[in-house]
């Protein structure tokens, strides 16, 4: 009893977009909230304003992330949505 495997296109593939999406999400956002971080440092004297600028960071990483997402899924065969998942390669040594 073989079991017949249906592949998915990568372009409906979607859990690989949507561990793409929360891959990007998670880096954008500690990326953007580590930049909020140095700028309110360099900028300002006053912790709630540094805090603001780490939350202003982070909203822009998150949002860049959510805008890049839903083109991603509203548009699955455009070549401009080039978030794809990682891909393992292995080599085969003889």
């Amino acid at each position: 009893m073989t079991e017949k495997k249906e592949t998915v296109p990568p372009e409906y593939d979607v859990n690989a977009k949507w561990d793409a999406c929360l891959d990007l999400t998670v880096r954008r956002f500690v990326y953007s909230s580590l930049g909020g971080a140095f700028a309110g440092l360099l900028l300002f004297r006053s912790p709630v304003t540094r805090w603001s600028s780490i939350a202003l960071g982070a909203g822009i990483g998150i949002g860049s992330a959510y805008t890049d997402c839903s083109r991603s899924f509203d548009a699955p065969s455009s070549p401009s949505a080039n978030l794809a998942a990682p891909k393992s390669t292995t080599t085969e040594t003889s």
